[in-house]
């Protein structure tokens, strides 16, 4: 069995009092839309997406799939363990893209990766994309790859 979990950052976004409405950017919509592209062309049909609530994260996530699902647990501040309990990871099967925040997606990776929970950063708009499988009965995660909006 095989689980792929894609951690999406938001594009950019402008700045504002109320965190969850801040919007993306004219650079950030561009941001969302080269990574958006560049997954669907890569994603199976079947692939779970879910957004924070905070609209630009929504507003990221429709990049890819306008019908995205919205889970308040890939809010801001919200913890690596809340975001591992939305995706179902490593169980779940399939392909789930979570679309959040830093630093949480930065922590959840470094923990998938490392086994510590660390401060690692990610671009605005930027994926880890991780995939957990067994191997000769060993389980292993292994990163698919990182990739920002630059490089595309």
């Amino acid at each position: 069995m095989k689980t792929n979990l894609i951690l999406w950052r938001h594009a950019e976004a402008e700045d504002g009092e109320d965190d969850l409405a801040r919007s993306l950017t004219l650079r950030g919509h561009k941001q969302a839309n080269k990574v958006g592209e560049w997954l669907r062309a890569r994603l199976p049909a079947n692939a779970r997406i879910v957004a924070s609530e905070a609209l630009r994260a929504r507003q990221t996530a429709a990049a890819l799939y306008p019908e995205h699902g919205v889970d308040a647990r890939l809010n801001p501040c919200m913890s690596a363990s809340d975001y591992l309990t939305v995706s179902g990871w490593p169980d779940a099967g399939g392909t789930i893209v979570l679309v959040g925040h830093q630093p949480t997606i930065g922590q959840l990776a470094a923990k998938l990766l490392s086994g510590i929970e660390a401060d690692w950063a990610a671009k605005k708009g930027a994926i880890w994309w991780l995939q957990y499988r067994l191997r000769d009965g060993m389980p292993q995660t292994r990163l698919k790859t990182m990739l920002a909006p630059d490089q595309l």
